[in-house]
């Protein structure tokens, strides 16, 4: 494979991977189905509790009315609560409910066992390949982090 051809070929199979975790899991998983800005939201909130719709907008890169509708929706599903601020009544922190935490565990888990089984199924000549691709793949996330940040 050609340098030129790689980062095509790199962004297709990752996508396909995630996508296919992503099918693979949602069949598995009880409750109604949430969508990927559902998804990332949810991890957001559960990484920072207490964090703003506006700093959640400025973090997953959308505009603060969409992070304002999922907040909705999530919260009409049980998922968030939103919580005013003692400081200052007009801002809202949003916190994760119980279930919502519950529930990502619970995806994290099962994601991490597909992929561990999967990755045992593979010879020892590709699991040492994936290993060693792994800080390449860090490096190549942190530099589309920067460039995100800083545009």
């Amino acid at each position: 494979m050609s340098v030129e051809d790689l980062p095509v070929a790199l962004a297709g199979v990752l996508t396909g991977i995630n996508r296919l975790i992503r099918r693979r899991l949602r069949r598995e998983m009880t409750g109604p189905p949430l969508r990927g800005a559902q998804v990332e939201l949810l991890r957001l909130v559960v990484a920072e509790p207490g964090v703003s719709v506006s700093a959640a907008a400025k973090e997953l890169y959308l505009a603060g009315n969409s992070v304002s509708t999922l907040v909705n929706q999530l919260t009409a599903a049980g998922l968030l609560r939103r919580e005013t601020r003692r400081d200052d009544r007009r801002a809202v922190r949003l916190l994760p409910t119980p279930e919502a935490e519950a529930r990502l565990r619970a995806w994290q888990e099962r994601r991490a066992a597909l992929v561990r089984e999967h990755v045992e199924r593979l010879d020892e000549a590709d699991r040492k390949a994936l290993a060693a691709a792994l800080p390449a793949l860090r490096r190549l996330a942190g530099n589309l982090q920067e460039e995100a940040t800083t545009a």
